[in-house]
């Protein structure tokens, strides 16, 4: 499987567990397709590569295409998830609810500020990074997002490969890379640099704007 085509499974995971939740019990092609972005024609295609069939009127039965897609994804019991650097980024990120449905659970955040891991109103745990390894091998955390400053991006990293970690999802302006632990690149990283990204949406908005 491609990560084109997991990216899609993912999304009709997320579109399928929003429909169930406003009591749908059934879906056709074109509304999973709707939901996910994309085309009816590659909804069925993905499905029928996965040997997923659905009635030809009555369309697919919403329980069950989760519990194949939860199969495919690996998605058992909840994920744990650690936040380093609880700013305005962090946050935010705490106290999103939407992580729960998609069986993720932010656990605990960490933070180099006394005034942030002492405040009681923290929705979860904050601890300081003296506590990092503890906590992910306490609570066999897989997954960190860092929300750090720029200039502390590189010494989180190296923390976080020190540790069990697996994945991580990066919001800093500095590009981390995977390293090459005996033949495979650990951890996995995903880098989201939101002004990068809005760059790119203002520089497609002009070429378009060219265009017409």
């Amino acid at each position: 499987m491609n990560s084109d085509m997991l990216g899609r499974i993912t999304r009709y995971y997320r579109a399928l567990n929003r429909l169930r939740s406003i009591g749908l019990e059934k879906v056709f092609a074109h509304n999973l397709a709707d939901a996910a972005g994309v085309s009816a024609a590659i909804v069925r295609k993905d499905f029928s590569l996965l040997s997923i069939h659905g009635q030809k009127r009555g369309g697919y039965e919403i329980e069950e295409l989760i519990k194949k897609l939860a199969q495919i994804l690996g998605k058992g019991e909840s994920e744990n998830v650690i936040i380093i650097g609880c700013g305005r980024i962090g946050k935010a990120l705490m106290h999103y609810s939407g992580f729960e449905p998609d069986g993720i659970r932010v656990v605990a955040g960490f933070d180099s500020d006394p005034l942030v891991y002492a405040d009681a109103s923290n929705p979860i745990p904050v601890y300081p990074m003296s506590r990092l390894e503890e906590v992910v091998e306490a609570m066999n955390v897989k997954v960190a997002i860092i929300t750090v400053p720029e200039n502390a991006a590189a010494d989180c990293y190296s923390r976080l490969v020190e540790t069990n970690i697996e994945g991580i999802l990066n919001f800093t302006p500095v590009t981390l890379k995977s390293r090459n632990v005996n033949g495979s690149m650990r951890p996995v990283v995903h880098n989201i640099n939101i002004a990068l990204e809005l760059e790119q949406i203002f520089y497609e908005i002009q070429f378009l704007g060219k265009e017409d």
